[in-house]
């Protein structure tokens, strides 16, 4: 399992992995993700296995454009306004699924709609339009824990169940993609993510927010109810930690283990969540308290996960 820095001839070593049906792990602007043949069922089925996830959880699909997915799912007004606003980038559309669709059934769970995104971090872009593949592609991480934002991430949690990992770095954004339903007459938010809701409200008005889904039918990832988790508990909106407790802070907190932006900054806050998240994970402590974190622009989505993975355990 290398891990070859992003070089061009890297990237085409990974397209050639790909267009094979084995799986790489490769950087996007939100996470690094798990990319497969979106066509394969068997590449899609290695994807399933090798993050011990539920088959029953959509996966995205990943393209270089939005030309590129013309026939796999069907744009209306709304989603070609919100795919000229903020693609590439870290926005996720559920779309009706074409009537020529080539993506596995697999990738999508059976659904009749099917998640699509164009990523900006420029290895991914190199990476999809060299594959001439549509791309299924989870976080790149074990079902359920931390999603990873750099290749030293993905190493640990995947080992030797990936052909290649593609090192581009430390992801900017940091939290995954914005997710929004746009196959009934109502835009539905799904999951919150690294493109605010406040902004695509102004590009096509008033959005619902999802409810409470039951556990085995999402219809996009990140919906499950325990997701994002360390080994360690995680306990929110503390103010202070216990005894034994790492302290994650938020703006100018006394006490914090680290600090997620001392100046109280969203957006470098989403950035190290995760990795500073696997930092407090350590054997050293017997829980994780986490500062309030306010609601609104970029923390919607990092308090998204921090809820994730504060929930109940699956047993």
């Amino acid at each position: 399992m290398p891990i070859l820095t992003a070089t061009p001839a890297a990237i085409g070593d990974a397209a050639q992995h790909l267009a094979a049906g084995r799986l790489v792990a490769f950087p996007t602007e939100t996470v690094y993700g798990l990319g497969g043949d979106a066509g394969s069922d068997s590449a899609v089925a290695a994807i399933f296995a090798a993050k011990g996830r539920p088959t029953f959880n959509p996966l995205i699909v990943h393209a270089p454009g939005a030309l590129a997915l013309e026939e796999a799912v069907v744009f209306d007004g709304r989603a070609r306004r919100l795919a000229e606003l903020f693609w590439p980038g870290p926005l996720t559309l559920v779309l009706p699924r074409h009537p020529r669709s080539r993506v596995s059934l697999l990738t999508s769970a059976g659904l009749d709609s099917i998640a699509v995104r164009v990523p900006s971090h420029p290895v991914a872009l190199a990476l999809l339009r060299a594959a001439g593949v549509l791309v299924a592609a989870p976080s790149a991480n074990r079902s359920g824990r931390v999603s990873p934002t750099s290749a030293a991430h993905v190493a640990e949690g995947l080992a030797d169940r990936v052909a290649m990992i593609l090192d581009g770095g430390t992801c900017p954004v940091g939290v995954e993609s914005t997710v929004l339903d746009l196959t009934g007459d109502r835009p539905t938010l799904l999951r919150p993510g690294g493109t605010t809701l406040e902004s695509l409200e102004e590009a096509i008005g008033a959005i619902d927010i999802a409810g409470p889904i039951a556990p085995d039918t999402p219809r996009s990832p990140g919906q499950l109810s325990s997701h994002y988790a360390p080994a360690l508990p995680v306990r929110l909106n503390a103010s202070r930690p216990e005894e034994g407790e790492a302290f994650m802070g938020f703006g100018p907190v006394d006490g914090a283990t680290l600090n997620l932006s001392p100046t109280g900054d969203l957006s470098e806050a989403a950035a190290n969540l995760f990795a500073m998240m696997r930092r407090l994970d350590d054997s050293r402590y017997r829980a994780i308290a986490v500062a309030p974190i306010p609601n609104h622009g970029l923390g919607r989505a990092i308090n998204d996960r921090l809820r994730r993975a504060a929930a109940p355990r699956p047993s």
